[in-house]
């Protein structure tokens, strides 16, 4: 059997608009990933907790709050504290264009902007997320 990509989903932060993510979800799963979504109101301590409970291949953060720049760099602070590295970082939501590159240098692989699509991201995360 073929070994399955795991994925933590999350919302970080105050934000509590959670449809986008929810669809994401779905349309990872629907592809043949194994989907946790962690629900609203994630520190990114208790995101990468998961993520390493989980054995997760990739973290995906659904920001629509304006706070991505801090949420980013401190889950990416906490993943490297845990020696957890090698788990890939992406992203998505209201997040301005100019701010992406800083956001890469960073060390947040991939950032999906409004407009994206489901299929955009299935297709990203099985060429860019180890199973």
């Amino acid at each position: 059997m073929e070994a399955r990509i795991r994925v933590v989903v999350a919302k970080p932060g105050l934000d509590g608009h959670d449809r986008g993510v929810k669809v994401v979800a779905r349309a990872l799963r629907d592809a043949g990933m194994e989907v946790v979504y962690t629900g609203l109101h994630q520190t990114p301590e208790q995101i990468v907790r998961t993520a390493i409970q989980e054995d997760a291949a990739a973290i995906g953060l659904s920001i629509l709050s304006g706070a991505h720049m801090t949420l980013f760099a401190r889950l990416i602070e906490v993943l490297r504290e845990e020696d957890a590295e090698d788990i890939v970082v992406f992203g998505g939501g209201i997040i301005p264009e100019a701010d992406i590159p800083e956001l890469q240098k960073m060390g947040v692989a991939r950032i999906f902007t409004p407009g994206a699509t489901t299929q955009e991201i299935v297709d990203w995360v099985r060429t860019a997320v180890p199973a």
